[in-house]
């Protein structure tokens, strides 16, 4: 079983501001897969998939996104997951807009979601999707900008860098292992 967790701000005015680039993207792997989110759990909004005879559980956080660990922990602790069998994904103020990083581990940075969820679960021995969303064009305070929404112009690049997270976060829990997922989709 596998948990594919999209950070984001659950109101409608967040819903298309940079820090929804999880929210957006585990959407898209919602549509991808043919489910909808319909559950209501462990402070999450939830929709279920199978792929290759696994279950997947996608997960959307409502607790705003500072707590976003509160649930994360919950749908851990729930479906009896290592964090190892999740991932997350997320924007990322220190890459290039539409840029993706994956990786198998590692520090929150400076996002306070991911603080959060390592807060929250005692370890950042899990891996994450980065979605960047740096322009080096605006100048503004970082908590001005992660909560602004994107750009008309920029829909089609961000639309790309959900999709591919999206497809992505697939692969890896459909067992290709994450250094594979890694190697695939980690593109300069």
């Amino acid at each position: 079983m596998y948990l594919i967790v999209g950070l984001g701000n659950p109101e409608k005015q967040y819903e298309t501001t940079f820090h929804n680039m999880g929210f957006l993207a585990v959407g898209e792997a919602a549509d991808k897969l043919g489910v909808k989110f319909k559950k209501k759990e462990c402070e999450a909004s939830v929709a279920e998939a199978h792929l290759g005879g696994e279950k997947v559980i996608l997960a959307r956080p409502v607790t705003y996104m500072n707590a976003s660990g509160r649930a994360v922990k919950q749908l851990l602790a729930k479906y009896k997951l290592p964090p190892e069998n999740m991932i997350v994904i997320y924007d990322d103020f220190d890459l290039p807009k539409g840029k993706l990083r994956i990786r198998a581990s590692g520090s929150a940075g400076t996002h306070n979601g991911m603080r959060s969820i390592i807060g929250e679960i005692g370890t950042q021995e899990f891996p994450r999707i980065r979605v960047g969303i740096r322009d080096p064009e605006v100048n503004i305070p970082i908590i001005n900008y992660v909560l602004a929404n994107i750009r008309k112009e920029d829909y089609p690049l961000f639309a790309d860098a959900c999709s591919a997270a999206a497809d992505a976060a697939i692969a890896f829990a459909r067992g290709e292992g994450i250094e594979h997922v890694m190697s695939a989709f980690n593109k300069n």
